[in-house]
């Protein structure tokens, strides 16, 4: 029998209680590598909403018909569950990649020299959302795709992108953990928050016209959102839909207009201009589709560009101010000439 030498059972002792201090005690990363960590929670976090979008618009939704096996006696897919089942069952695959790209993030963000707890914190609160997201995809199925649980699935999904862009751009070099410094006035703030408000009433109102619209997720008649006893039907609340997209474009453009008066930094003015032009392509988008009868093309492409809406508006708030990194002291040195004497 070989002995294990004790410096090598401690060594061992020490990766199974705290993994994540064992790497960060033997890697260092460079900035760029946590900023890509982090890019890539967040690319993975819209990928998963665009394939939950399309398990609705194929009508997969209950592809596999319990949770959290597929079926009562599988707990993967078969062959008799057919396209819908791959599809369904794909999704929920793709979960357990956006734990791994999460879970990369934070050993990442663990691992960089000063380490940053900040960014660990953010990267934490994404898996925590992605289990809770994952709980609820579960309790959607077991309800027959309920539409209120379905929009509900949507907005925690939104929550994680959100999460997911304040820490990619934390991450930026030359970002720190200092106070924040602002970068405008008080007043362009104000129009910034909301213009924020505006963009996720937009977002709320988008679940609304989804869970009330044709596409239910299901080859099977799924009730849809009740809104009639709002005075809404689908028609009217898609008009409504629509006039809180002007809105937001309509704050948009007079933000853009307010900080080149200012003159402003060009960080939020490239910010703002970024986020109009993707309000632009996202309402050409929703046009189209209100007037060809939502192909399913173009309802995920506008399920994606609603992702994109709310990064891009996220970024805007978040470039009205700096965290400088804070340099660590370093001691005086004394000069040469006084020691001589």
């Amino acid at each position: 029998m070989v002995r294990v030498p004790k410096s090598t059972r401690a060594t061992l002792a020490q990766a199974v209680r705290n993994p994540l201090a064992f790497i960060a005690e033997r890697w260092t990363p460079e900035n760029r590598t946590v900023r890509r960590a982090a890019l890539g929670a967040l690319i993975l976090a819209c990928v998963i909403v665009v394939t939950g979008g399309a398990v609705r618009l194929t009508g997969s939704g209950l592809g596999c018909p319990t949770w959290p096996k597929c079926t009562a006696d599988s707990l993967t897919t078969t062959a008799e569950m057919g396209f819908h089942g791959y599809i369904e069952f794909g999704n929920r695959l793709l979960t357990y990649v956006l734990c791994a790209a999460v879970g990369w993030a934070i050993i990442a963000a663990r691992s960089q020299k000063p380490m940053r707890r900040s960014l660990t914190r953010l990267g934490w609160a994404q898996f925590w959302i992605v289990m809770g997201n994952a709980i609820l995809g579960g309790i959607v199925v077991l309800v027959g795709l309920n539409p209120y649980t379905v929009a509900a699935h949507f907005l925690l999904s939104t929550a994680l992108i959100t999460v997911a862009t304040l820490m990619w751009v934390r991450t930026a070099d030359g970002e720190g953990d200092a106070p924040p410094r602002p970068l405008v006035g008080q007043a362009v703030q104000q129009l910034v928050w909301c213009l924020i408000v505006a963009s996720g009433l937009l977002v709320a109102v988008g679940t609304v016209v989804t869970g009330s619209g044709p596409h239910a997720g299901d080859s099977s008649d799924v009730p849809r959102m009740d809104i009639g006893a709002l005075g809404l039907d689908w028609e009217g609340v898609s008009k409504l839909h629509a006039v809180l997209a002007w809105i937001v474009v309509s704050l948009t453009f007079a933000l853009w207009f307010v900080l080149k008066a200012v003159d402003a930094p060009r960080g939020p003015l490239a910010r703002t201009r970024a986020l109009f032009l993707i309000l632009l392509a996202q309402g050409v988008i929703g046009y189209v589709q209100y007037f060809t009868e939502l192909p399913e093309v173009l309802v995920g492409a506008h399920m994606l560009g609603s992702c994109l809406v709310w990064i891009a508006a996220v970024r805007v708030l978040m470039s009205l101010q700096e965290r400088p990194r804070s340099e660590p002291d370093i001691p005086a040195q004394p000069d040469p000439e006084l020691s001589a004497v």
